[in-house]
């Protein structure tokens, strides 16, 4: 049975004192749960993150990650430096990177590719407009993104990469995908996974749903059949709301 997998994905948000604050008083609401709990920081709350959550069940991950090691890439952050302060999960390919950093399904696939390659698990959303979800193609969308994103992967690679899926018109704004539709869309990229690498791939592969995901809406979304946690935003800037979504199942 796959286990249930919430990471909050705090963008451009928090100082270093606001992360350590947040740590101290989200780790006593969490300490017992049963779920995987990662927390995906700005580069600059990494290092106090990571020193912070030491004798805690949370993972520390980047939102980013370059596809090459070294370079002139002025600005760009490499696996490697990620590794080596301990970060274990990097989110690739965001609906906020693909819009505002020109971000492909092409470089995302060499990103996933240098993730596994500096030994970084990756978190590699994928989502639909509102126009391509109004035209009926959000499973064509979708399950196409996976496809490139995923290209040249081992099944072993795919089964520890997890998949967000997140539709663009959920994401910040309060609107949420019925626990159905969002469930469905997961189904379709499982489907998807399946006809490429199998069942036992398909299976095993955590894919999560993100989208204005908050504490009202969490257990409904989470005891559906393939939804394997989620991808929040900005509840999880919040140390109580964000534990009410990891304990969704207390």
């Amino acid at each position: 049975m796959r286990k249930k997998v919430i990471a909050g994905n705090w963008k451009m948000n928090m100082l270093p004192n606001d992360t350590i604050s947040f740590i101290e008083e989200f780790a006593p609401l969490v300490k017992d749960t049963e779920n995987e709990v990662i927390l995906c920081v700005p580069y600059t709350d990494l290092f106090y993150a990571l020193l912070n959550v030491q004798g805690t069940n949370i993972k520390i991950g980047a939102q980013n990650i370059h596809w090459e090691d070294e370079g002139a890439y002025t600005g760009e952050i490499s696996g490697k430096m990620l590794k080596s302060i301990g970060v274990e999960y990097v989110i690739i390919g965001h609906s906020e990177r693909r819009q505002y950093f020109n971000e492909t399904d092409e470089t995302v696939n060499k990103k996933i590719k240098k993730a596994f390659e500096s030994g970084l698990k990756p978190i590699v959303c994928v989502g639909e407009s509102l126009e391509q979800r109004e035209a009926g193609i959000t499973d064509k969308i979708i399950t196409n993104q996976v496809k490139l994103a995923l290209d040249g992967l081992t099944g072993e690679q795919v089964k520890n990469t997890i998949i967000a899926y997140e539709p663009i018109w959920a994401i910040g704004t309060g609107k949420v995908a019925t626990s159905t539709d969002a469930n469905n869309s997961i189904k379709a990229i499982r489907e998807e996974i399946k006809s490429i690498y199998g069942q036992d791939v398909s299976e095993s592969v955590i894919i999560q749903y993100g989208g204005s995901v908050k504490s009202t809406s969490a257990k409904e979304l989470f005891t559906t059949s393939d939804i394997d946690g989620g991808l929040v935003g900005g509840a999880s800037l919040k140390a109580e709301e964000f534990s009410k979504i990891v304990n969704y199942n207390k």
